[in-house]
């Protein structure tokens, strides 16, 4: 199938529950198809310890130390947890404290789950807009 090749580009855009979008980049492999570096470490942090709750600042501080960036913004990390949140991927609950409201996050999925998500995703726009072909190509791999 040639859309399935190593390296063929194709980003197609699936729209997810209300406003969030899913990119995937089958030129890419793994995670890094549907999240950009500094996504999938802030999706592990919560993974390598998923009972513990993350702060906004202490996500992008362990982000920003794993990557050995200073360019990763703040708000970036914020807008990126609240996508997570909206998709159901991480949980959040907001705090008071010093400077007023803040959220702590946690992981409603492991990292296995995320990635069940994301293909159970695909294929329901998949099957949402090309019904056929897309029972048609998941034939092929049973």
């Amino acid at each position: 199938m040639p859309w399935i090749r190593k390296g063929f580009k194709v980003k197609q855009t699936l729209m997810m529950t209300m406003t969030v979008k899913l990119e995937i980049d089958t030129s890419q492999q793994g995670l890094r198809m549907v999240l950009k570096d500094w996504e999938e470490e802030a999706l592990k942090v919560f993974w390598d310890d998923p009972q513990k709750e993350y702060t906004s600042k202490l996500v992008w501080d362990r982000v920003n130390q794993r990557l050995g960036l200073g360019s990763i913004s703040r708000a970036s990390i914020i807008n990126f947890l609240e996508d997570m949140v909206e998709m159901g991927v991480l949980s959040k609950r907001e705090t008071t404290g010093k400077g007023g409201y803040r959220g702590i996050y946690s992981s409603k999925m492991d990292e296995s789950g995320f990635k069940r998500f994301i293909a159970e995703t695909a294929l329901e726009a998949l099957m949402g807009d090309f019904s056929e072909e897309t029972k048609q190509a998941c034939a092929l791999f049973q």
